[in-house]
């Protein structure tokens, strides 16, 4: 198991150091200065000598007047310190400026997790038990909608259900303006700010992943072991989630793998339609406004948790069945 995980994580570096050099080469072949796009805003201020001056002083600052590879290690050394350059869109250190966003982001899509797991899992073993029941038939029809109506579409519903027709949530941001308070009044307000966005992270959600276990269930209850399990007098509770759930969860562990990784990039969407200050307003105005530091560490931010998620997803496949050789 220790040589495993050593070796996963050798496989990471390595795809880690390729990505890297791509991501850097990519960026560089941008057309584009930026210490010239540093200094654009003041400009006009200042006299043509004064701009050249404080021209190479930002070259020299950033590191432009040094050899591709020595700035190539220099960044990476820097990214892994936690130190992602500075943004000349806000005119700060990127780490500071995404700071808040990226707690928000991360708040959203982790929360959403919870309800996701315990609807998807007891609902799609329930309609698998229950195939061709009106209670199987009216599941699928609800997770077909979520399933096969786009993110921006199933958002507006509920904004004009449940914050125009029925006005229970706000209809965006993260907090209510210039309140103050308790941390945990301060909490409770975010949270009540999520509930519109995560309810449509999870309706969302709750489609694909049911319909996969149902799947996943129904092609295990038909094979031979769980006739022979039933014919030797265990009950069926045991049955199913001893025997069947067991078998079922390894393709339910990829495609929630996936999922997961996909949340991050889907939550794009919904961060953009309920205006959540989150990575999503980030990367969308780091790519508009060419601020190259910050979308280079956004993609480095996703590179990072693919890695990390695919890890996870080979040691749970052997934490779910044994007969899985991590080797």
């Amino acid at each position: 198991m220790f040589k495993y995980v050593l070796r996963r994580l050798v496989y990471i570096v390595v795809v880690f150091l390729v990505a890297s050099v791509l991501l850097f080469a990519l960026y560089k072949s941008v057309p584009g200065d930026p210490a010239r796009m540093m200094l654009e805003g003041n400009k006009a201020s200042m006299k043509p000598e004064e701009y050249e001056a404080r021209y190479q002083d930002a070259v020299r600052r950033l590191g432009l007047d040094k050899p591709v590879v020595i700035q190539y290690f220099t960044w990476l050394f820097n990214t892994i310190k936690g130190d992602f350059g500075y943004s000349l869109t806000y005119k700060m250190p990127v780490r500071q400026m995404i700071g808040v966003p990226m707690k928000n982001t991360i708040m959203l899509n982790v929360w959403s997790l919870i309800p996701v797991f315990l609807i998807t899992i007891p609902l799609g073993i329930a309609t698998a038990v229950r195939r061709g029941s009106r209670f199987d038939n009216a599941v699928q029809v609800i997770t077909i909608i979520g399933y096969s109506l786009p993110f921006f579409v199933i958002a507006l519903l509920f904004i004009f259900l449940f914050a125009v027709k029925i006005p229970i949530f706000p209809i965006s941001g993260v907090q209510t303006p210039a309140l103050k308070g308790t941390p945990t009044r301060m909490f409770l307000d975010k949270l009540y700010h999520m509930a519109l966005p995560l309810s449509v992270m999870v309706f969302t959600s709750l489609g694909g992943l049911t319909r996969y276990v149902r799947a996943t269930m129904i092609e295990a209850l038909r094979m031979d072991y769980i006739r022979t399990a039933r014919a030797k007098g265990l009950t069926e509770k045991v049955v199913i989630y001893s025997h069947a759930f067991r078998n079922a969860l390894i393709p339910f562990i990829t495609i929630m793998t996936g999922w997961f990784i996909s949340i991050f990039s889907g939550s794009v969407v919904i961060e953009r339609t309920f205006l959540w200050n989150g990575m999503g307003k980030v990367i969308i105005d780091a790519l508009n406004q060419q601020d190259f530091a910050v979308s280079l560490a956004m993609v480095m931010f996703y590179l990072i948790l693919s890695l990390i998620g695919n890890l996870l997803m080979d040691l749970s496949y052997g934490l779910a069945d044994p007969r899985v050789k991590l080797s």
